[in-house]
């Protein structure tokens, strides 16, 4: 089979295009929306989209994981990050595929020919944000397209597996199959928690997957969400995280290593070791900056998540990883949206 280059880091979910622009409380109140919540839109949703673009939208390449792989190739050497996902064929399709190639990113999309390009209505209010996804083509992705030789050669080159938790919405059966082979291969299996909903309501499909996960990531609110869906007796987020850690595991080779942001609170990490064992537990402070530096926290989670699969690509130390993680996410959040400055900025430990 050919080979897949030199893409080292493997990512997989749902490409959206965002569609962001400030809003305020009587919009947010018109679609039943929280002011700092990601939800998948309904019917009564749909109408956002245009109020938003009325609003003097900024268009971005989105979905979390798009996000993670932007962020993790703005780090890592030319050529290095492929992403995985489902559009439709149509102008929205164009403006991802620009975005991607500006910024160095391989997208190997699948093309549905009845859905439209998947969107995401992003309300900014302060400094949180709504996001209202109509998934559309995204929702319509295939193993079949993941199988096919043109795309598992991508598969069989990685070393690294990412895959957002959002994909649980969409196709389990392909993250399981990027988990078998990694975990057949001793490759880095990643998973995204995502956001509340994944664990509150796609409980079983995301419980399938937890024996593969080498690193799984995810925020406070949505470990919260998982300890509520799986009956653990526990808000504390370090024992979250060794929970997670815990969990019983298909590649023995490996560490599993469970990390839990916070916002600007210090970083939850629950490591077990391959051998088993009680979870060590450790914390790491964000990069800490100036409010009136913070231009908007979409997507901080993913950018964090980029500068941390970037370094676990590396090779890096796991205390470095995490660092570069917080170092992305503080470079983002002076950005609008989920973006990075360019020119590029150079990680220095």
């Amino acid at each position: 089979m050919a080979s897949g280059g030199n893409y080292e880091l493997l990512c997989l979910e749902n490409p959206l295009l965002d569609i962001q622009a400030t809003g305020d409380e009587a919009l947010l109140q018109k679609y039943g929306l929280k002011a700092n919540d990601a939800i998948l839109a309904e019917e009564k949703h749909m109408g956002i989209y245009e109020d938003l673009l009325s609003r003097k939208a900024k268009l971005i390449a989105g979905g979390a994981a798009q996000n993670t792989a932007r962020g993790a190739q703005y780090i890592l050497p030319p050529d290095s990050v492929v992403y995985i996902g489902c559009v439709g064929r149509d102008k929205f399709a164009e403006t991802l595929e620009s975005a991607a190639k500006d910024v160095g990113l391989k997208v190997v999309y699948r093309y549905d020919e009845t859905q439209p390009t998947g969107r995401c209505g992003v309300v900014i209010t302060g400094h949180d944000r709504s996001m209202c996804t109509d998934l559309a083509a995204a929702n319509c992705y295939k193993i079949d397209h993941l199988k096919s030789p043109e795309v598992w050669k991508y598969a069989e080159a990685a070393k690294v597996f990412y895959v957002g938790g959002f994909h649980l919405t969409v196709s389990p059966p392909a993250i399981l199959a990027l988990a078998e082979e990694a975990a057949a291969k001793d490759k880095i299996f990643m998973l995204s928690l995502s956001a509340p909903f994944i664990p509150e309501f796609f409980k079983d499909p995301l419980d399938q997957t937890a024996p593969y996960w080498d690193y799984v990531v995810g925020n406070e609110t949505e470990a919260l969400a998982y300890a509520k869906s799986h009956g653990l007796s526990t808000t504390s987020i370090p024992e979250i995280a060794s929970h997670l850690a815990s969990l019983p595991k298909k590649n023995t080779k490996r560490s599993r290593i469970a990390i839990i942001t916070q916002g600007t609170d210090p970083t939850i990490v629950a490591t077990t070791d391959a051998s088993g064992g009680k979870p060590t537990l450790k914390e790491f402070p964000v990069h800490a900056i100036s409010k009136s530096e913070i231009t908007d926290t979409n997507g901080a989670g993913d950018a964090f998540a980029g500068g941390f699969v970037a370094g676990i690509t590396q090779g890096k130390p796991l205390e470095t990883c995490i660092d570069m993680g917080h170092w992305l996410a503080s470079l983002s959040i002076r950005e609008l949206g989920p973006s990075y400055p360019f020119p590029k900025k150079t990680y220095a430990s």
